[in-house]
């Protein structure tokens, strides 16, 4: 399979996603799914096993299985912070997008999720407390002196297919021209 290049007519068939907590990684795998008919998958799931009861973390072994089951298909979209044990997603992705957000956006985004959730208004993954909050904005904080020059240093040997951007645009992460649809 040959790497997404910006000037290619063809549009990726594997897209991996990853960027900070709040970055917009889920939102922008949800719109490049739509507009792509590809199937998106977000890391998280892979971890967690989710019940009625709450979250259950998977084994090391299930969760691999999980994500080789995947990596197995002919086109997948995977998004998530996670980038140790996902290595091969890295090399047998035709498109890695880094969503590197401003860190105040990001805050705002934290914040925004934890209100909207905990008001009942939206669900998401995982129950909203003030505890899960604080390691949100812990996570963040961190992301720029820790994670990321450790995800930089792991994707620099696919970096011909690793795209910078600094919001979660369909457009951006494509590089597509302003009329261009995908």
């Amino acid at each position: 399979m040959t790497a997404y290049r910006p000037d290619s007519s063809k549009t990726p068939d594997k897209i991996r996603i990853i960027g900070s907590v709040g970055s917009g990684k889920s939102t922008l795998a949800r719109a490049l799914s739509d507009q792509l008919g590809i199937p998106y998958y977000e890391l998280d799931n892979m971890v967690w096993r989710r019940t009625d009861h709450g979250d259950v973390k998977n084994s090391f072994e299930e969760r691999d299985r999980i994500l080789n089951g995947i990596l197995e298909q002919d086109r997948w979209i995977i998004e998530g912070v996670h980038y140790q044990w996902v290595q091969r997603s890295f090399a047998d992705a035709d498109l890695i997008v880094y969503v590197d957000t401003p860190i105040w956006v990001r805050n705002y985004r934290i914040l925004k999720r934890f209100t909207v959730q905990k008001l009942g208004l939206a669900q998401g993954n995982y129950k909203q407390t003030f505890s899960m909050l604080r390691k949100m904005y812990q996570w963040n904080y961190r992301h720029a002196k820790k994670e990321k020059p450790e995800i930089m240093q792991i994707v620099e040997p696919y970096r011909g297919k690793l795209r910078m951007i600094r919001n979660s645009s369909v457009r951006q992460a494509l590089m597509l021209p302003e009329k261009a649809r995908p």
